[in-house]
């Protein structure tokens, strides 16, 4: 451990090139644990900061919950009893963990179950918490076992056999739409972890009494669909929750709102936002709209626009300087250098298409926003960051 602390910053290709060997060492695994800790840096910083733990290998290190989504999740449930069905390297386990008095924690891949006994008792440390760390396979143990839980968490794995990437939850293992009951008649609360991918209207309709859906986004970037089922009967509320390490915001809705939602579509005023990926997934397109009081652009032209902007609008905000048409001499008049960022919604061209024909490339403070308007005609605007 005191070799892996002691080159932490180096290159792990480069240090097996130039170590040969070493005392004692064994440098594949040396360099494994630096290049997994290199990147648990930025995705779990707490974890990093513990030379005692041991981290497993890439995939593992890909698939796991990062801090801030798993800190997300751990807010969600509470209770005495906690088991995750799918327990991985364990960071799930972990956060959501130490809000209750008993962890159950199930794998079936041997390597991890070593990896989160020894990970799990050192994080857990002196907290009154009894943990149990099973190897056995998740459907069989809460077949098998006597024991209710409060809560009952599980990522279902995402990929199939030739490694692909999988997301329609029959399609998973365990199968929790098979296993939905079963899993109802031993804990009183079920948290589910899915896909980004996922179709939300068809999850819930293979998922019965969901009360709430969490579309959980990073940096504008959509990593988790979360959905949670409680005791308590009511409209499904969907949640986007936009994270960024030092803020949180969220933007809530029903499925009924969003239906029932009229809104005004307006041609671009002194201001155009585009939503949080979040929002955008969660499928809060009207009432988006609605509740912040937002002109929309054109029914699937997913930008709003105002003249004055209410506080913490939950997306990216820019101010609209002119309307350009895409022409070769006007852009180079505008953008000397060709440096502009581009973005389109509901347009024929995509941004790379249009950044090859016109000789633009990203750069600048100022994006050139490409759409289609309500009365059908598509144009291109030239703005800047808010």
């Amino acid at each position: 451990m005191q070799f892996v602390q002691d080159h932490l910053t180096e290159d792990p290709a480069h240090l097996l090139l130039s170590h040969k060997s070493v005392s004692g060492i064994d440098l594949k695994a040396a360099a494994q644990q630096i290049a997994m800790r290199q990147k648990a840096a930025k995705k779990l910083p707490f974890w990093a900061s513990y030379p005692s733990l041991i981290f497993p290998p890439t995939l593992s290190m890909e698939q796991c919950s990062s801090e801030l989504t798993a800190k997300y999740k751990a807010k969600l449930v509470a209770g005495m009893t906690f088991i995750d069905l799918t327990g991985g390297f364990g960071v799930d386990a972990f956060y959501i963990g130490r809000h209750f008095k008993e962890v159950t924690y199930i794998e079936r891949q041997e390597e991890l179950v070593n990896l989160a006994q020894h990970n799990l008792a050192n994080l857990f440390g002196d907290q009154a918490i009894k943990l149990k760390v099973v190897h056995e396979e998740s459907v069989h143990f809460i077949r098998e076992t006597r024991e209710k839980y409060d809560v009952l968490y599980a990522d279902p794995a995402r990929r199939g056999t030739g490694n692909q990437k999988m997301y329609r939850l029959e399609d998973l293992e365990p199968d929790v739409t098979q296993y939905w009951d079963l899993f109802h008649q031993k804990a009183k609360v079920l948290l589910i972890k899915a896909s980004p991918m996922l179709d939300i209207s068809a999850a819930l309709i293979a998922l019965p009494e969901v009360n709430e859906v969490h579309v959980v986004g990073v940096k504008n970037e959509v990593k988790e669909l979360l959905f949670l089922s409680t005791v308590t009967i009511g409209p499904v509320k969907i949640i986007a929750a936009e994270l960024n390490g030092i803020s949180e915001q969220q933007f809530s809705f029903t499925l009924e709102e969003e239906l029932n939602a009229t809104v005004n579509y307006s041609l671009p005023q002194k201001y155009l936002m585009l939503p949080y990926a979040c929002i955008l997934k969660a499928g809060a397109f009207k009432s988006f709209a609605v509740r912040y009081g937002f002109g929309k652009l054109h029914p699937h032209t997913h930008l709003y626009t105002c003249n004055v902007l209410p506080e913490q609008v939950p997306g990216r905000i820019f101010e609209v300087l002119e309307e350009l048409k895409l022409d070769k001499k006007v852009l180079k008049a505008r953008f000397h250098d060709g440096k502009v960022n581009v973005l389109t919604r509901n347009f024929p061209l995509k941004p790379d298409a249009i950044k090859k024909r016109y000789k633009l490339k990203d750069g600048g403070n100022e994006y050139l926003i490409a759409c289609t308007l309500f009365d059908g005609r598509t144009s291109v605007f030239r703005c800047k960051v808010r």
